[in-house]
């Protein structure tokens, strides 16, 4: 049996009491730091520095470590993919790429001949700590998300000029090193690096978003798809490193490819981003602690001098390089300083340098103290700058989100989610919450109709109800249970919508039992003549996460319709919570309002048209909606504007071509708020 003596012997041996220790540091130092205003990603390092093996000796920087803290960065780019909307991304990757070429060549024409002078360092020396300066990391990346500004321009900008940066600072010091050992410059290494990028860019966007559909439609367990999204990443980063890259691009690339896969708002990114914060990056930064000799600073003037060069000179090139990039890309003053708080951080690629540097004799002892000083230093720089331009970004958002909130808050969706069957359950109320809009804090109601006590009807749709609730839960919003006793379906439903005062009702899809049963079936044709709000039915064969893109079918005119705004707003949520490209079917002039609708309210999701003028164009266009895509038809009631002849085709025809294809039908509001109440009591009064 172990005493205490034999478990709390420093350095801690004991897998237990290691653990036991790096869990009370992720616990305590935030809490601890947070008093003296000093951001948490700085009292990480700080505490790994103290417990370190340099500090007060309770840890060694053992192989836990090693794993934990390599596979934390791999996490902490990984996450910054994935949070990137592609929207975003595609708007800003020209001024991403600009960034990376300005943010990696200022400090190499700063830093040569300031080394070289300086610290009177050779050539090669020179160029492979000017390639430390121009390299950074994301270590202030959490920060960023934790006020959720991922999609903030200059994040946006700053995470793709961070891949261009760090690529080119590794080609960089691979060259320097060929030189170093053979004694000239070679091309061939680059070359044969270049194409085998290309190759790897290639392959892994082809195979990664294949395995991930069929992963995802054959296992619904959410534990499962986690282990899964975090193999491929794994994956992604050891080929990135078998063709000569670094690790971290692996991890990047992949969460751009995987971003399609993981919404926001899913239970899967939840999952993904509590263990990332709870457990990799924490470990990461206490270990990047560990490697700080703070004694080194009182060993003499070499090291000090050292380090004050190479934190003065990368921090100034590193300020430069955000100025001249805020002045091209029309910035303003706190994007600027996030993108230099994003930019000045240092770590991975820092320290494979200068490790890789002293391993082959270019770097002095000195050289290699002062550049894990200037680590220390610049993630502090950009913690501090970090936070405060996020808190003065994130204030922005907030006074404009407050300002527009009370028209908007009239447009936020009440729904009512019907369910009965607990296999199509899960499926409507997901669909149901990417309508919402993210600032909806409207709670969504599942209902559960029945009109008898038959045992195996109240099951299931109890059961459909508890299924319900738990994936509102997973993407935390407040759901109200309500099982009803109506004389009908269409009752409970509609009572319930006007108790509530719900803006609409999303329903299942009609499945046809027999060859006279219409398509719409007697239950929802008896709902559009009892209510004349929103109807949303859904039929999903694949799980909405999953589909490629959203083709919406619109009738001519429907931009008259009271419901347009309604419907063009769940769309346009939809979309963007699934990061799919919408492809509008319509009519010129429908499009040219659908379009001035979208800008207006700012939805973040790639469009296209294809103008529509006959039913003959409709056949010809939705040809080319595959089986993987989401058909969407805005229909029409039966005397209303947008009710045509053409669209009174449609349900046999969606019957007929797309009985496999993802469904779904909105029936637009009519006439407005309790009108169709009104209406009945006027004919009640003339009868």
């Amino acid at each position: 049996m172990q005493t205490i003596t034999d478990i709390f012997t420093f350095p801690l041996t004991n897998p237990v009491a290691i653990f036991l220790l790096v869990m009370s540091i992720i616990l305590a130092a935030p809490l601890l730091f947070r008093r003296i205003k000093v951001p948490n990603i700085v009292g990480l390092i700080i505490a790994g520095a103290v417990a370190g093996p340099h500090g007060l000796n309770l840890l060694e920087r053992d192989a836990s470590f090693e794993i934990f803290g390599q596979v934390g960065i791999l996490y902490l780019m990984f996450l910054a993919a994935i949070e990137i909307d592609m929207y975003h991304l595609q708007r800003n990757y020209k001024q991403g790429v600009l960034f990376g070429l300005i943010t990696f060549s200022l400090p190499m024409l700063i830093g040569v001949p300031v080394t070289h002078c300086l610290l009177n360092a050779g050539w090669g020396t020179s160029v492979l700590i000017s390639s430390m300066y121009a390299s950074h990391t994301l270590v202030s990346y959490p920060i960023v998300s934790k006020f959720g500004i991922s999609n903030n321009r200059a994040a946006v900008i700053s995470v793709f000029g961070t891949i261009v940066t760090v690529l080119l600072a590794l080609l960089t010091l691979a060259e320097v090193i060929d030189v170093h050992t053979t004694g000239h410059f070679g091309f061939l290494p680059l070359v044969r690096l270049v194409l085998f990028t290309v190759v790897y860019s290639i392959g892994v966007a082809l195979f990664f978003p294949l395995l991930t559909r069929w992963f995802f439609r054959k296992f619904n367990d959410g534990v499962a798809q986690f282990v899964f999204i975090l193999v491929l990443v794994l994956v992604s980063s050891l080929l990135a490193r078998l063709i000569g890259l670094e690790s971290i691009l692996g991890a990047f690339y992949g969460g751009l490819v995987l971003n399609r896969f993981i919404p926001a708002r899913s239970q899967l990114m939840r999952r993904i981003s509590f263990v990332g914060n709870f457990l990799f990056i924490p470990y990461f930064l206490i270990g990047v602690g560990m490697l700080i000799n703070i004694q080194l600073l009182l060993d003499g003037w070499g090291v000090w001098r050292v380090a004050v060069v190479m934190t003065v000179t990368a921090l100034v090139s590193k300020w430069l390089s955000t100025r001249l990039t805020q002045r091209l890309c029309h910035l303003d003053k706190a994007e600027r300083r996030l993108m230099f708080g994003l930019s000045s951080g240092k770590a991975a690629a820092t320290i494979a340098a200068t490790m890789i540097g002293f391993q082959y004799g270019l770097l002095t002892e000195d050289m290699m103290n002062g550049a894990v000083v200037m680590i220390l230093i610049c993630c502090i720089v950009a913690s501090v700058v970090t936070e405060r331009s996020a808190i003065r970004i994130r204030m922005r958002l907030t006074a404009q989100e407050l300002k527009n909130e009370t028209p908007q808050r009239t447009g936020f969706a009440r729904q009512v989610v019907a369910v009965s069957n607990p296999i199509t359950a899960e499926g409507i109320m997901r669909m149901a919450l990417y309508m919402r809009s993210p600032r909806n804090d409207e709670p969504v109601t599942a209902l559960f109709v029945r009109n008898s006590d038959e045992g195996n009807m109240v099951s299931m749709g109890r059961e459909a109800l508890a299924i319900s609730h738990n994936v509102a839960d997973a993407m935390e919003i407040q759901c109200r249970d309500i099982e009803r006793f109506d004389l009908s379906t269409v009752d409970g439903i509609t009572n319930l919508m006007h108790e509530w005062r719900s803006t609409e009702v999303i329903i299942g899809l009609h499945r046809r039992s027999n060859i006279v049963d219409s398509f719409f079936g007697s239950m929802i044709e008896q709902l559009m003549a009892s209510t004349d709000r929103m109807i949303i039915m859904s039929r999903c064969f694949i799980p909405i996460d999953t589909i490629r893109n959203l083709v919406v079918v619109v009738p001519a005119k429907a931009e008259y319709e009271t419901g347009f705004p309604m419907w063009v707003a769940r769309i346009g949520n939809l979309a963007a919570s699934l990061s799919v490209k919408v492809i509008f079917i319509c009519h010129a002039e429908t499009a040219r309002f659908i379009e001035g609708m979208v800008s207006e309210a700012g939805y973040a999701f790639t469009r296209r048209y294809r103008i529509m003028e006959s039913w003959d164009d409709f056949i010809i266009l939705s040809s080319s909606i595959d089986e993987e895509d989401m058909m969407v038809v805005i229909s029409a009631r039966k005397g209303s504007i947008s009710c045509s002849s053409d669209f009174d085709n449609m349900p046999a025809y969606i019957s007929k071509h797309f009985a496999r294809h993802n469904i779904g039908l909105i029936i637009p509001a009519q006439f407005g708020e309790g009108s169709h109440q009104r209406n009945k009591r006027e004919i009640y009064v003339t009868k």
